[in-house]
């Protein structure tokens, strides 16, 4: 796609015609986006040299006007810049390794003649030539007047070029709401309008359906209150104009003001000692009552001996590459594919699993809990709800939206519970097997069915997990690397997971 494949400018609501292109913006950019693109905490390519970049499409949001003696700029104090942009770099980081089309990213780029000193933390560079010549540009999320135009746009339903935006006419969405970029360290990036909503930006898109939009939309209608219902959604019809992908860019959805994240409240209540086995009961059921809602409006399907065999297939060749990568993994290699066989046999012998749409990447950071009043918390009292539906963004769009066992969200959150157990020393061994055995009795209680009762299979999940764990704190945070190992450990020479 050529440099100015889409170049629009947002004036007003409705569809937005085509401004004249800017040519030799990309290249201008391209020396700056070099230096600042792989620093960014949500950029997927780390380690792999960055060979150069291809413009998508480029939306003018608020005009940026031309060069600073330009008299079309005068007194315009910011532009907004919306930029979809694929990063070119080869598969692998060794010299002379080849390059192919890489990640598209969608950028949102602030351009001002000079910063004021607040904006500082947000500077991406001083552009030397080309249509921003002499122009500052930079992280436009830090900035609030820009910020604020996106959620006019959202507010407004604006088509401006590519873009759409959408949202639920019954859900009032005020002007005057005072943005704030959440700071935390994401996958994305996310602005918070007023302590009233919250907007998720995806910074890696991909072409189809995204489920953090698809699901929750799903079990709104549903009715479900587990989950924040969108408010409202951005979206990029890109390709050719006969058959166009849509691209899903940002969702917005209520902000839970008070709500705690659900790891930061289990390490709180861990480290004061403070019972939480009422609180991870709750959740189990909060998670069950949103597998329920799930299977009631998408489609299951049953897993017979071919699926499963290809499943497990999946789980072996992953502990095989596992094994290379985290030498620490190989003593144990054999007692863990005990875990794959195991579910092999099961379904040689004839038995079938039921398959559906689930979170995908369940785990305490993906829970957020409603303030309780005080003397509530350890009966449970008070509401769960589950957020971050995009699943594991490493993994494939196909691969994510595909159904599956309940077992894999709950495997998740066991090892959840785990994880938080070693945040003290020694590790509480005993307050993770409850926590995990509170779970799933929570579980159960909307369910009817014990996910203990299937110690095959949520073993094999669990496993499974214990082993992608391995390899990432093998690369990223060696000196997490015991908690994962403590698993492996008793996943390699136990016939189930420890939940009792």
């Amino acid at each position: 796609m050529s440099e100015a494949a889409t170049h629009s400018t947002a004036t007003s609501p409705g569809p937005q015609p085509a401004a004249p292109p800017m040519p030799g913006l990309l290249t201008s950019l391209e020396p700056l986006l070099r230096e600042w693109l792989p620093r960014q905490r949500w950029f997927a390519g780390k380690g792999r040299p960055v060979a150069g970049f291809g413009l998508v499409a480029a939306t003018e949001l608020l005009p940026v006007g031309g060069r600073p003696d330009d008299s079309r700029s005068a007194g315009a104090k910011a532009g907004l810049l919306h930029l979809l942009v694929r990063a070119h770099q080869p598969l692998v980081p060794s010299q002379g390794a080849p390059v192919q089309p890489g990640d598209c990213y969608q950028l949102l780029l602030g351009v001002r003649e000079t910063l004021p000193p607040r904006l500082a933390p947000a500077l991406i560079g001083h552009v030397t030539d080309g249509p921003l010549a002499g122009r500052t540009v930079y992280e436009a999320l830090h900035d609030p007047r820009l910020a604020d135009v996106l959620l006019e746009a959202l507010r407004t339903q604006a088509r401006i070029g590519d873009l759409r935006c959408a949202r639920d006419t019954q859900l009032a969405l005020p002007e005057g709401l005072v943005p704030r970029l959440v700071t935390s360290e994401q996958s994305n990036s996310s602005v918070v309008y007023g302590d009233t909503f919250i907007l998720k930006l995806f910074r890696r898109v991909v072409p189809g359906a995204n489920p953090d939009l698809e699901l929750p939309l799903t079990l709104s209608r549903a009715r479900c209150p587990r989950v924040p219902a969108p408010a409202a959604w951005m979206t990029a019809d890109l390709g050719p104009a006969a058959d166009p992908e849509t691209h899903v860019l940002g969702v917005l959805q209520p902000y839970l003001k008070g709500a705690a994240d659900g790891w930061e409240l289990a390490l709180s209540m861990l480290a004061k000692g403070e019972d939480f086995t009422g609180e991870a009961r709750a959740l189990g059921r909060a998670t069950a009552e949103v597998h329920a809602a799930l299977a009631e409006t998408l489609p299951t399907v049953t897993l017979g001996r071919p699926q499963v065999e290809s499943l497990v297939d999946g789980m072996t060749e992953r502990l095989e590459a596992a094994a290379q990568a985290v030498p620490a993994l190989r003593p144990y290699a054999s007692g863990l594919r005990t875990a794959f066989d195991a579910l092999a046999d099961l379904a040689a012998e004839g038995h079938t699993w039921t398959a559906q749409r689930i979170h995908g990447d369940l785990h305490l950071g993906q829970c957020l809990r409603s303030p309780v009043e005080v003397g509530a918390r350890h009966s449970g009292g008070g509401e769960w709800s589950l957020i971050d539906f995009e699943g594991e963004p490493s993994k494939p769009l196909a691969e994510r939206r595909m159904p599956q066992p309940v077992a894999r969200d709950v495997a998740g959150m066991l090892r959840s519970f785990d994880y938080a157990a070693h945040s003290l020393r020694p590790p509480a061994a005993d307050w993770a097997s409850a926590c995990r055995a509170a779970y799933c009795s929570g579980y159960a209680d909307v369910s009817g069915a014990d996910p203990r009762t299937d110690p095959v299979l949520l073993r094999a999940y669990e496993t499974d997990k214990a082993v992608y764990e391995v390899v990432y704190e093998a690369r990223h945070r060696p000196d997490w690397l015991s908690v994962p190992m403590a698993a492996i450990h008793r996943l390699a020479t136990d016939t189930g997971p420890a939940t009792t």
